[in-house]
């Protein structure tokens, strides 16, 4: 296993961290951060069914981590008389809860029509495509072609490796929302910087009454019973970290801890003492669940309907209620005064 990423995987528009590379220890165990993971996993490994994917599972089980908060790229390309596996392979890796995407798109990832019907997370555009932009506007012509795409499916775009501000700008521009590279790299104090829009630059796209699933994040996820002071560990490693989800066995949400209420009951007097080693659900408020499907303006009505929580992250379900992520009300705020 091996990542794409270099450094942290970077939301554009807030400047939020949402996902780290992942990383391997010499002993060849998987390192946890409370963030989710990027993996990148060649084709042919998934080709061969469940048994080749063994030692991923249990490399996640070590790191005490659950399928939902890894991030799979898919490399390399597929033949034609493969696809049934990959399509094999890919339901049954969706199924366990792992979030999938497709690298190398624009140069050598796989046909166009496969990346649409296996309906991913992530699209990774390809390096070298990233690389000669804003130079070459043959390049920005491919990259517009695979957001157009992603757009259609409801995927995110990442672009990796960015470098300058001029790469930022331009992968903003075309509606990119999420890239990673030396330029978004943490500086010295461990904060993720991004270079802000130019003004006087019209949005690439005023996306009328979007899906919630195309403004989803992956959600930083607790199991039910995990104790308070987890909880406080999951916040205290990442700033930009705005809610954590508890879920059950089977990944459905129980609970949400709104970042500033809980961290507030924790610094109270005799908080720690009070709350650290019980339960988390103690200081949890029922999820604010939406379906995959609701249109923003329907996510906002939701939002509203708790004035005490008009501002908690929206938490994300599958057609069998279990949690695929999380949307931030100022994503759906961002959405929605660009129609206007």
């Amino acid at each position: 296993m091996s990542s794409l990423l270099t450094s942290p995987l970077v939301d554009l528009d807030t400047g939020a961290v949402i996902a780290h590379p992942a990383v391997v220890d010499p002993s060849g165990v998987l390192r946890a951060t409370p963030l989710p993971m990027v993996l990148e996993l060649p084709i042919g490994v998934v080709l061969p069914g469940a048994g080749a994917l063994a030692p991923l599972h249990e490399a996640l089980r070590r790191a005490g981590r659950h399928p939902r908060e890894a991030i799979l790229l898919l490399t390399g390309t597929c033949r034609e008389q493969d696809r049934p596996l990959l399509k094999v392979g890919i339901d049954g890796l969706r199924s366990s809860g792992y979030l999938l995407g497709f690298a190398g798109m624009g140069v050598a990832g796989p046909s166009l029509d496969l990346v649409a019907g296996a309906a991913p997370y992530l699209l990774a555009l390809d390096p070298e495509v990233v690389a000669r932009i804003p130079g070459d506007h043959r390049a920005t012509a491919v990259a517009r072609a695979v957001v157009t795409l992603a757009r259609g499916i409801g995927a995110h775009v990442m672009a990796p490796g960015v470098e300058r501000e001029q790469q930022a700008a331009v992968m903003r521009g075309l509606g990119v929302r999420l890239a990673h590279g030396p330029l978004l790299a943490p500086g010295p104090d461990g904060k993720v910087r991004v270079p802000l829009p130019i003004t006087d630059e019209p949005p690439a796209s005023a996306m009328l009454g979007p899906r919630v699933q195309e403004l989803l994040l992956p959600a930083v996820t607790l199991p039910a019973e995990a104790k308070a002071e987890e909880a406080v560990a999951a916040f205290g490693h990442e700033p930009t970290i705005t809610s954590v989800i508890l879920v059950d066995e089977f990944q459905r949400p129980t609970g949400s801890l709104d970042r500033s209420r809980f961290l507030l009951s924790i610094a109270a007097r005799y908080g720690h003492a009070l709350h650290g080693s019980k339960p988390a659900r103690r200081l949890a408020d029922p999820p604010r669940t939406v379906p995959r499907t609701t249109p923003a303006v329907a996510a906002m009505q939701a939002a509203g309907r708790d004035a005490t929580r008009v501002y908690d992250d929206l938490v994300v379900t599958d057609e069998l209620n279990r949690c695929l992520g999380i949307v931030r009300i100022s994503d759906l705020i961002r959405q929605l005064t660009t129609r206007t």
